[in-house]
């Protein structure tokens, strides 16, 4: 992140295939000084050297592009040493893909509808690391796993006895959606402490980010 007069610059790519997207979101973005749309991207393809070029903290990807589609672009990008944090972008928060999206390693998703206010602030959010699902989509994911084989549950299972009866915890309570803040107090440890263990548990188990942490617990039942 860029810092201009003491202020954290979030820099941020635009990926795509429609025009009137890129540019609304643009618009919607340049109007806060925590932010800056340092590109733009009309398919997946491009990505690669977009990145390259822009170094963006955050990629806005559409999921649906008629080339390389976000889902892969989002596979490809995840693989690479340093790579930005990603949300994607969907039309309707049913897409089959938004699932395979998340645990590819994108910290969330946002309807294209979503409010100006709140997209600036979802993209502020995974710039510091946080997941991005509101209460609503987190109910969708849940049936989404429910749906998934025993032999997936008891391999997610066996995943998270890797970790600490406290580190397990502390997994619980991200999958739930709860903010460092949240759980700090839940378990009553500091927030230092929180971000620690949290670092712990995506080191154990071989993970991006929270998201695929709280998919990780959903497919293993705990929740």
């Amino acid at each position: 992140m860029d810092a201009g007069n003491g202020v954290a610059v979030v820099r941020v790519l635009i990926v795509d295939d429609d025009p009137l997207v890129r540019a609304g979101l643009s618009m919607i973005l340049s109007g806060d000084e925590e932010v800056s749309v340092v590109g733009q991207a009309a398919d997946g393809a491009e990505v690669p050297d977009a990145v390259a070029r822009c170094r963006p903290d955050v990629v806005l990807m559409d999921i649906r592009m008629p080339g390389v589609d976000g889902l892969v672009a989002t596979e490809r990008l995840r693989r690479q040493p340093g790579a930005p944090e990603i949300l994607v972008l969907t039309t309707f928060d049913a897409d089959e893909f938004v699932l395979r999206a998340l645990r590819a390693g994108a910290s969330g998703f946002l309807l294209k509808d979503t409010p100006p206010g709140q997209i600036r602030d979802a993209v502020l959010r995974v710039a510091r690391g946080e997941a991005t699902l509101s209460p609503s989509v987190t109910r969708q994911l849940i049936t989404h796993v429910a749906a998934g084989a025993p032999p997936e549950r008891e391999h997610a299972g066996q995943l998270l006895d890797r970790l600490s009866a406290r580190e397990r915890e502390v997994a619980l309570a991200v999958a739930r959606g709860r903010s460092n803040a949240e759980i700090s107090t839940e378990l009553h440890m500091s927030v230092a402490t929180v971000k620690a263990h949290v670092s712990r548990v995506l080191t154990k188990l071989d993970l991006n980010n929270r998201v695929q942490v709280a998919l990780l617990v959903h497919d293993a039942g705990r929740v």
